[in-house]
């Protein structure tokens, strides 16, 4: 705003040329950010879409002013007319977008008001009516910003303070409207307050826009925090169901053929895919040990309390003397007559210490890595479906003969990001390439330590299991 307080130094105005680049280049990037908030596609459930979208509109509106203010520049300022005698002919109309900026003067020795058609406009007042004299003004604003205004016009005539601030207006259509007012104090050649100049902007737009990026980010804020929440809750749970044993697990109380545990769970990165994976390992009273690892059908809360049920039941059917093939029949069909996800793939293993046999079923599912002196395989899948008198069909079951020494490894398939360009063939042939190192690792800890330093622990796509066991002498 130029100010009347040094009206002895000469203005210096940018060459034309230059402002008519600054506008061409303004006009281009006003159509690049409005090409952006177009290909933007909301839904209502969108909170990052919703904050994107606001952010091009605010960036719009701030390129719309910026667009308006240098074709005034370009123009040059209208004279202040020296007498309030207004054209009779109506002002022409100009487009609201285009009007945001007027001035005006309040002569405190004359009493006069000048005002431009600008801010007519911007107030809905006709040129007819008159501008309103300063103690007038505030009729026009909102009660609540009027003592604000009052203050501030008392400290640029009394203490030739310069005004900066917001307040509402209500037009005379009703329509509600913010205005930004810069004003100063126009001195006499005495030093003296003789009158007062104020250029007011209508920033009810970008305002509106500005609201709209702080409640679309504050509402997707929130939508992370909760994210965050439910990630943190789901994790506890997953944690708190699966078995409370950390660490190694010696399993069973003889040392004939004792087996060395251990195993671990990594969460993914997001609360929406912490399923229903699981580890357990279990002494069973018939001196066998029964290793397994799988997962359910489902995410969050729902598939971590399936998984509660789902464990209690295979432990039980174990305890009870099922061999593994049968037991995944049994378990396939309580959690498909239940309410709870559907099992989606497991591994169940049976180890007998007095012959070093593993007995093993699985559902679509990884099968058990076999580690022995510094190389690995994958144990051959069970072939076919055995049928049961009882429990209608049963997975087909295999058997291994383990030496002292040999390393089973059981995982989910979730180990294997999704993200890069590994298929489980290539997760299962990355585990197999550790066989040097996990056949020299002292313990299964820090076998599941090795494992989980290949495949990362943090920001993973999906949450996966890994469970080891170390065949004793």
């Amino acid at each position: 705003m130029p100010s009347h307080l040094f009206a002895d130094r000469p203005a210096q105005p940018p060459e034309p040329g230059s402002v008519d680049a600054l506008i061409s280049q303004t006009r281009r990037l006003r159509g690049d950010v409005d090409a952006v908030r177009r290909d933007t596609v909301v839904d209502d459930d969108d909170a990052q879409g919703r904050w994107q979208r606001a952010l091009c509109d605010l960036a719009v509106h701030h390129l719309d002013d910026l667009r308006e203010h240098l074709g005034q520049l370009k123009e040059g300022l209208p004279p202040v007319p020296e007498t309030l005698a207004f054209p009779q002919a109506a002002p022409e109309i100009v487009p609201e977008a285009q009007t945001r900026v007027g001035s005006a003067e309040w002569n405190l020795l004359t009493d006069e008001v000048s005002w431009s058609d600008e801010l007519f406009q911007i107030f809905g007042r006709s040129p007819e009516s008159g501008a309103p004299p300063l103690d007038e003004l505030g009729s026009t604003l909102f009660s609540e910003d009027q003592p604000l205004l009052t203050a501030w016009v008392t400290a640029c005539l009394v203490d030739g303070r310069p005004i900066d601030g917001e307040f509402r207006i209500v037009r005379a259509d009703g329509r509600v409207r913010t205005l930004h007012m810069r004003g100063e104090p126009v001195l006499d050649s005495d030093g003296c307050t003789a009158s007062m100049w104020a250029v007011m902007r209508d920033v009810s737009e970008l305002r509106r826009s500005q609201r709209a990026v702080r409640e679309s980010r504050d509402s997707l804020q929130r939508q992370r925090e909760i994210a965050q929440t439910e990630h943190r809750l789901a994790v506890e749970l997953q944690e708190a169901v699966l078995p409370p044993w950390r660490g190694s697990l010696r399993l069973p109380h003889s040392d004939a053929g004792m087996l060395d545990v251990a195993a671990h769970y990594l969460p993914s990165a997001t609360s929406a895919l912490i399923g229903g994976d699981w580890y357990d390992a279990l002494e069973l009273p018939d001196g066998c040990s029964m290793l397994t690892v799988g997962d359910l059908t489902g995410h969050g809360v729902t598939a971590t309390s399936g998984m509660a049920m789902m464990l209690g039941a295979l432990r039980g059917m174990a305890m009870a003397g099922i061999a593994p093939g049968p037991l995944m029949g049994w378990l396939n069909q309580l959690l498909e007559t239940s309410v709870q996800p559907a099992l989606g793939s497991a591994v169940c293993c049976r180890y007998d210490p007095a012959r070093r046999v593993l007995s093993w079923a699985q559902a679509g599912h990884p099968a058990p890595l076999l580690f022995r002196r510094g190389s690995g395989r994958a144990l051959t899948p069970p072939e076919g479906v055995l049928l049961g008198a009882t429990s209608g069909a049963s997975y087909g079951q295999a058997e291994e003969r383990l030496e002292v020494g040999d390393l089973l490894v059981l995982h989910t398939d979730g180990l294997t990001p999704r993200s890069i360009e590994f298929s489980r063939a290539d997760g299962t042939e990355r585990l197999l390439a550790l066989a040097p190192r996990l056949s020299a690792a002292r313990s299964a800890q820090d076998c599941v330590r090795l494992v989980v330093e290949e495949f990362g622990e943090s920001e993973r796509e999906d949450d996966a299991c890994v469970l080891v066991a170390r065949v004793g002498g």
